[in-house]
């Protein structure tokens, strides 16, 4: 096993295709908190295998994330990859395992990355609990980045506009916003997320922001939904809990599912 992270997802693709028997893969989703049950409407399971079945994966280590990967068939005829479940930079591990999915996602063929999460809401005056939000743009705030060196990637379109134009044939009235990343595992302070709505911030969440740098860099496309699972901290005073994230996401998975394959079938 190398310490390169690219031929570690090389690695990783090669094991994916011989596991799955496909060749190639057209799209990649990857399932946040409480989403995994929305994968079920995506299209006809080929194969599903656990993660650590491919170099490089480490295990599942957060509720509602299941550590599996899923190939499907779409009603379109589409091969599709689903990672139900991502590593956390709070977990600890590093910045490539966060990324690695993603990478060896690229290099198993994928041109296109969905990427979904659960997120607090910035605007509980016009968001609604169980709201899918498109991520218009992010801005990072965990303090790290998959890129190292002198590696200069131009992030002025990292969430694709043709993509969320895509998404608005299926939902024309989805709002957008700006998805600001923090490191995690707390949520935020009350006084944290006043500061993300100063600066522009629509949902705020611990994850997605890494994913999407690394797949502009790797040359795909990213397309970018949120799951409104609550108002952000100090908002509407009550107290935050990940129970509540994941009772809204299975609360809407069927929703969720039928948006998500409908899309992709467009693709």
């Amino acid at each position: 096993m190398t310490n390169d992270p690219y031929a570690l997802a090389t690695d990783a693709a090669v094991a994916l295709k011989g596991a799955t028997g496909i060749d190639s893969f057209d799209v990649a989703l990857v399932m946040g908190s409480g989403w995994v049950p929305a994968a079920d409407a995506l299209g006809e399971t080929v194969a599903e295998i656990p993660v650590t079945d491919l170099p490089g994966f480490t295990p599942a280590a957060v509720a509602g994330h299941a550590g599996r990967i899923r190939a499907v068939r779409t009603g379109s005829g589409k091969n599709a990859l689903i990672f139900l479940g991502r590593t956390h930079l709070y977990e600890g591990r590093g910045v490539e395992p966060v990324v690695h999915g993603v990478r060896t996602a690229i290099k198993a063929g994928v041109g296109t990355v969905v990427l979904t999460n659960a997120a607090g809401g910035l605007r509980p005056e016009t968001q609604k609990v169980g709201e899918a939000i498109l991520i218009s743009d992010h801005i990072n705030l965990t303090g790290a980045n998959p890129l190292t060196g002198a590696t200069f990637i131009d992030l002025t379109e990292v969430y694709s506009r043709r993509l969320r134009a895509l998404v608005r044939e299926v939902e024309p009235a989805m709002a957008e916003g700006v998805y600001i990343a923090f490191r995690g595992p707390t949520y935020e302070t009350p006084a944290e997320i006043q500061m993300c709505r100063t600066i522009g911030g629509d949902m705020v969440g611990m994850s997605t922001v890494l994913e999407a740098v690394a797949a502009r860099e790797g040359g795909a496309e990213v397309l970018g939904i949120s799951l409104v699972t609550n108002p952000g901290a100090g908002l509407v005073g009550e107290p935050l809990n990940h129970q509540e994230v994941l009772e809204v996401g299975r609360a809407t998975a069927t929703r969720m599912g039928a948006l998500l394959a409908q899309v992709v079938n467009k693709l």
